[in-house]
């Protein structure tokens, strides 16, 4: 089921998209191809670079905008600049208000997405939602539903590709702006459109499941799936147990390392008191025997003088 996009089918007014343009080197009649999304070499951007190159090379006017930010942007950049496509390539960096994006789709010719990588290209019905054509690869995911000159135009790829399908798109502007309109007649869906398309599509397989369309259901194959569902389930509550476990060890353990700092300080506590009492102890005796002593003294002195008399 085709994906929907957040855009209302319609161009931007055209004040609006100049004063989002105003700051770049766009002038009227000159050809704008336009890309949006993530700056990174996988998404194909060297096919475009090499194919403005060869552009470049017959003295074809035109701008290119790179809308977008990503981990290989600097790269890039470079690259253009060594190809000498400086005065041509513009690079906005990252958009992320949409009406500004759909401000460039308005602007933009012809949106240029060589990329294999993506599985869906949310992108290009997003450009259809502007009546702007994309020149995507052949047999791509991002290809669906694109017939090459009637929605959209399809090339091989590499940049020689996509060179030849411009060259030919610059001398025939008609085309453009007529397979731009067959994109938004036949491309765009809105996401209440994709919504209601599942929906229909998910009544359909409930109506044919309980119609028997599907054949006759396998209890072995049924309860091996269930036996599966169940096994998955087990495993589930044994890590859900073992984690209970572990932080009940850590609780545990909390506890025990309270108790004998605890029971550490009580000892601390008692042994300085009793250390306390030892000392008033020897304190006392001492003091006792001082005393004891001076008494034995008192004695011995006034035994001595009772004899010298």
């Amino acid at each position: 089921m085709p994906n929907g996009v957040d855009l209302p089918h319609e161009k931007v007014p055209e004040a609006f998209v100049s004063e989002v343009t105003a700051d770049y080197d766009l002038p009227d009649g000159v050809p704008c191809f336009l890309f949006i999304g993530r700056l990174m070499w996988y998404k194909g951007l060297r096919i475009i670079l090499d194919a403005l190159d060869s552009l470049n090379r017959e003295h074809l006017d035109y701008r290119m905008v790179f809308v977008g930010g990503g981990g290989d942007e600097k790269e890039v950049r470079e690259y253009a600049r060594e190809a000498g496509l400086d005065s041509k390539v513009i690079f906005t960096g990252p958009v992320s208000d949409r009406e500004k994006l759909r401000a460039w789709y308005s602007r933009a010719d012809l949106f240029l997405f060589p990329s294999t990588f993506d599985t869906n290209g949310l992108v290009v019905r997003e450009a259809a939602a502007s009546d702007t054509a994309a020149v995507i690869i052949k047999d791509s995911c991002a290809s669906e539903g694109v017939s090459d000159g009637r929605n959209g135009f399809l090339i091989e790829e590499n940049a020689e590709s996509l060179a030849c399908k411009l060259k030919e798109l610059l001398a025939c502007p008609e085309a453009i702006q007529r397979v731009g309109r067959g994109a938004g007649e036949e491309l765009y869906i809105s996401w209440e459109a994709a919504v209601a398309n599942a929906y229909d599509r998910y009544e359909a397989v409930i109506d044919n499941y309980k119609s028997g369309v599907y054949g006759r259901h396998d209890p072995l194959k049924g309860s091996w799936m269930q036996s599966q569902g169940e096994l998955m389930q087990i495993l589930g509550d044994i890590e859900t147990a073992r984690k209970e476990l572990r932080r009940s060890g850590e609780e545990l353990a909390g506890e025990i390392d309270m108790s004998l700092r605890s029971a550490r300080n009580r000892a601390l506590t008692d042994a300085i008191a009793a250390r306390y009492e030892m000392g008033q102890s020897i304190k006392r005796m001492g003091r006792e025997a001082l005393e004891g002593l001076e008494s034995l003294l008192d004695e011995v002195s006034q035994s001595f003088w009772d004899r010298t008399r």
